[in-house]
């Protein structure tokens, strides 16, 4: 089992809650991907920021993240909703 650090920012944070938590990561997750979907069960408010996790954006460790790189071992694990510019 492995432990993250999870940074949500904006909306993420405003519904969930809170703006961080540390997580033991189930033997299934193995990706970003099976990281949102993970989160999605974890209650109402998650389930609400989760259910189009598409949209969502993950950094490992402040690079980048793609749906398919896996999240253990990272030391920090922002997650946030698509920047918008104006």
């Amino acid at each position: 089992m492995s432990t993250v650090n999870l940074v949500y920012f904006s909306w993420v944070r405003e519904r969930i809650g809170r703006p961080e938590e540390t997580l033991d990561l189930p033997e299934n997750v193995v990706t970003i991907a099976d990281l949102l979907g993970h989160l999605k069960t974890r209650g109402e408010e998650y389930a609400a920021v989760f259910e189009h996790a598409n949209v969502i954006r993950a950094a490992i460790n402040q690079e980048h993240g793609e749906p398919g790189e896996p999240p253990a071992g990272a030391r920090e694990l922002p997650l946030s909703p698509p920047m918008t510019g104006g």
